[in-house]
């Protein structure tokens, strides 16, 4: 997929209901909107960058390229993180800082030690540095052992049971050279950057929803969760995107299953029917 597209599967267009419902799985799966022919039109927000400048610097200066360099310089340096509740902390060097910061892992604490700078790190990212970069090493606050990647796994899955499902969605657009960053403050699980915040908005608005086995998260089971939702992303100039994470079966019992999961992306939104007969009335008269 690279920096410009997330490679969205796309499935047949219906009308959003507007009564209290419940959706089936099936009935989630169908109302995925896409361009069709005629006059039917999805309106995905493109790139808004910040400033003339912002997109040739980006173009420049890659999320794979910076994502590689920091990878290898914590690997030289054999870095190790602290496990601390539901983060990570982790030191850096002044090299690592400005990549950390670049790619945007993290988030910088202040300390009065002006030598090391640290990091605070969600559970998804120190898993993608531990077991996706292989480029850190964990261990734990109380007792300073490095944990293996079994226990490790066991660790997270006990803090938060939507992790394994949380994780996989977020390793997944971070190894399309997506820049993930919390959601929280939309609603929604993460926010997607096509690159780095200060150079571009985001563009996607991102809810992980569990398929098969229901949803751990019970989010958008009616249809006005839709209308609120997509209301909330227009509002802020995002696009929601689904990740529905289908586990097939394999469970949870150790990171090696993430393999076999599998994931499916769709893009939701509102549909004008006024907006798209203007919009094609206009584009006859101009071939008139």
């Amino acid at each position: 997929m690279g920096d410009h597209s997330l490679g969205l599967t796309n499935h047949a267009h219906r009308r959003l209901p507007t009564t209290g419902a419940l959706m089936s799985s099936r009935e989630l799966q169908w109302w995925s909107p896409v361009i069709v022919s005629g006059w039917w039109r999805l309106d995905l927000m493109g790139p808004r960058w910040k400033g003339k400048e912002a997109e040739a610097k980006a173009l420049a200066n890659p999320i794979s390229k910076i994502v590689s360099q920091l990878q290898s310089s914590l690997i030289q340096t054999d870095s190790q993180g602290i496990l601390s509740g539901s983060s990570l902390i982790l030191g850096a060097t002044p090299e690592q800082t400005e990549l950390l910061n670049h790619a945007c892992f993290g988030r910088p604490i202040i300390t009065s030690d002006k030598n090391k700078q640290w990091f605070q790190l969600s559970m998804e990212e120190a898993f993608y540095l531990c077991y996706s970069l292989k480029c850190i090493k964990i261990t734990v606050k109380e007792d300073n052992l490095i944990f293996d990647l079994p226990q490790l796994w066991n660790y997270m899955k006990i803090k938060r049971e939507t992790f394994p499902n949380s994780f996989k969605a977020y390793s997944h657009l971070r190894a399309k050279n997506w820049v993930v960053r919390p959601g929280s403050q939309y609603g929604v699980d993460f926010v997607a950057y096509r690159h780095h915040p200060s150079l571009v908005h985001s563009e996607y608005a991102v809810l992980v929803l569990s398929e098969g086995n229901g949803d751990l998260n019970d989010r958008l089971r009616v249809w006005s969760d839709f209308h609120c939702m997509l209301r909330l992303c227009g509002s802020v100039a995002k696009t929601l995107l689904v990740l529905s994470v289908d586990q097939n079966g394999n469970g949870v019992n150790s990171p090696c299953c993430l393999e076999r999961y599998s994931i499916e992306e769709r893009t939701v939104t509102r549909w004008s029917a006024e907006q798209c007969r203007e919009d094609q009335k206009v584009a006859e008269n101009g071939t008139k």
